[in-house]
């Protein structure tokens, strides 16, 4: 267990931390405080998503659809096909978690019991509404599945335009999805990032391990992703917890005081916190370097803007004082900074956030907008680090040629782009 220590003398037994380290403790926890020391390989994938607890999916591509974004950050270069291989063999698992999401094949179960939450979700609602409606025909594509095996949505020929609602998905797409969010269908597998759908216990019957069919009490599974929320977070203020696997209800200091007398949390004092925050047990000698100072922040990196450290906007502004709003959902003409701005983390700070675009066919990494926050100073430190972001990013896209064609400060583009010259 770490020492009770503090910068200040106290008479009480309480762990304290400064909310500098906290911040760090946060990345160390996420992965992201430094560069790893070797080449990613296949398995880092899955030990990262297991880090995390999940990787939320989301389909836009302007850069790199956000799983595999998220994924880059921490591990840079590496393979996108690993993800995709890695869910066709069972090691991890598509459902509703935060949003739609990959969890580790051994946390499915967790996921496949919490009922009460699930029920509450958008997406299971609109699945129970969809049954209901379409009975028949979902009931005849499932049998299809059935008797076929693994199909996509393209698998169902349809001719005419497209149905309003569900993103313009055809009637199939959208009892494929039904079916998925009740449980009943899988992703077995993706096709060029389309899902390929199949009975659950076909799809769970060809993983290596095979999770408990017992079902579990909702209220064990409720403190299983309280904690799990608590340990990927690195350190949490109870009032962010539930947002990480969509609690209901949200997640107070008396819910979690049983967990700190158990021993599965640690209560902790921060500097300008006016509540307490916890920190996992597993994250022990973490907290423990925390309070020594002994975190270093190295790495700088672009952020997906469904990465787990600024999803949650609030979370993002409370911890790292940054304000953070996702404009692709914006019409164009009021957007601030553009249709697909990425976070720039830099040295466990969240200076700035670009707009990019990847054009894979002619090779450019174009950036539309670069930004720094108020009050961060243009350093060659930070220069050098966006540049080496945006590179690396670059590379990764097989698009090497970069061009920046506007920031704030104006200086700050020339700068950069002389620094990836070289």
């Amino acid at each position: 267990m770490p020492s009770r220590v503090s910068d200040t003398p106290c008479t009480d037994d309480v762990l304290r931390l400064g909310a500098r380290a906290a911040q760090l403790l946060h990345l160390a926890a996420q992965g992201l405080l430094k560069r790893g020391t070797r080449k990613a390989r296949k398995p880092d994938v899955g030990t990262t998503i297991a880090r995390m607890g999940l990787l939320q999916i989301d389909t836009i591509n302007v850069v790199a659809r956000s799983p595999y974004m998220t994924l880059f950050s921490r591990l840079g270069t590496y393979r996108n096909e690993w993800l995709d291989e890695l869910l066709a063999e069972g090691v991890i698992a598509e459902c509703w978690a935060h949003e739609a999401c990959f969890v580790p094949a051994s946390e499915y179960r967790y996921h496949r019991d919490y009922r009460a939450g699930r029920a509450g979700h958008w997406a299971h609602k609109s699945a129970e509404r969809m049954h209901v409606e379409a009975r028949s025909d979902m009931d005849a594509l499932l049998e299809r599945i059935r008797l076929e095996g693994p199909l996509r949505a393209a698998d169902f020929e349809r001719e005419g335009p497209a149905t309003k609602g569900w993103w313009g998905w055809k009637p199939e797409k959208r009892w494929l999805e039904a079916w998925f969010a009740l449980g009943r269908l899988m992703v077995a597998r993706r096709d060029r990032f389309q899902r390929v759908y199949d009975l659950a216990e076909r799809v769970i019957a060809r993983w290596p391990e095979q999770p408990s069919a017992e079902i579990l009490d909702e209220a064990a599974v409720r403190q299983h992703f309280i904690a799990e929320s608590v340990r990927a977070l690195g350190i949490a203020k109870a009032r962010w917890v539930a947002d990480y696997f969509r609690l209901r209800p949200r997640v107070t200091d008396a819910e979690l005081a049983p967990m700190v007398a158990d021993g599965r949390l640690l209560r902790v004092a921060v500097e300008g916190w006016e509540v307490p925050g916890y920190v996992h047990r597993d994250h022990a000698d973490l907290l423990r370097d925390a309070q020594r100072n002994a975190l270093r922040a190295t790495r700088t990196t672009l952020l997906s803007p469904f990465d787990p450290v600024v999803w949650d906007r609030a979370r993002a502004l409370d911890l790292f004082g940054f304000e953070y709003t996702i404009e692709c959902y914006t019409p164009a003409a009021k957007r601030t900074y553009g249709y697909y701005v990425l976070p720039i983390l830099h040295r466990g700070r969240l200076v700035g956030r670009l707009d990019a675009k990847a054009h894979r066919q002619r090779g450019l990494f174009q950036v539309l907008g670069l930004w720094l926050e108020a009050g961060v100073a243009t350093s060659t430190a930070l220069v050098e680090g966006i540049a080496e972001a945006i590179g690396e990013c670059a590379a990764w896209h097989g698009t090497p040629r970069a061009v920046i064609e506007r920031s704030q400060p104006r200086s700050l583009a020339a700068l950069v782009t002389k620094h990836l010259a070289r």
